[in-house]
């Protein structure tokens, strides 16, 4: 956002970020962006304009979210080495008035990658934040991710050339 020379105030909560098991995968990053803008419902004043978002990494119709621990980091990589996943991010815009919500979708190509190299990445940027266990921005997308078709920095997980566009016409 601030590339964009938007004025902002990032705020975060603890939202819980369960979804209905049922759902399709694709449909879960707008659901878990909306579920995050309603945690900030009672705090929006009449000029203000909210911001959510949620991105999910889908390897083989299953969602990897962010990894507990070293060992589902190591087991969500091997799932994405040397195969083809999508990483969905779902975006909620509110103000008092209206809202919008949409998703943007980027397919990402890891390169075939052996346990030394996947447990070095883990250890050395300790990736238990990120969907998928990865940043795209860190060593492993250097490495890594030898193609993309999409959005990079909806990989990054936040569509702003898609925000860009719901601000112009907002």
């Amino acid at each position: 956002m601030e590339g964009l020379g938007l004025d902002f105030v990032s705020k975060t909560k603890d939202v819980n970020e369960d979804f209905p098991h049922d759902m399709d995968v694709f449909k879960v990053p707008q659901y878990l962006a909306e579920k995050k803008a309603h945690a900030f419902l009672n705090e929006l004043e009449e000029m203000d304009l909210l911001i959510t978002a949620d991105t999910v990494v889908i390897v083989d119709g299953e969602i990897l979210n962010k990894p507990a621990d070293e060992k589902e980091a190591l087991d969500m990589l091997k799932k994405l080495s040397g195969n083809k996943h999508q990483v969905v991010t779902g975006v909620c815009m509110m103000d008092l008035h209206k809202k919008l919500l949409f998703d943007d979708q980027t397919e990402v190509y890891f390169k075939a990658m052996d346990d030394e190299e996947l447990g070095s990445y883990i250890r050395r940027c300790q990736p238990f934040d990120k969907a998928g266990a990865y940043g795209v921005q860190e060593w492993i997308g250097y490495v890594a991710v030898y193609k993309i078709v999409g959005s990079f920095y909806n990989v990054m997980g936040l569509p702003v050339h898609r925000i860009y566009e719901a601000l112009k016409n907002w």
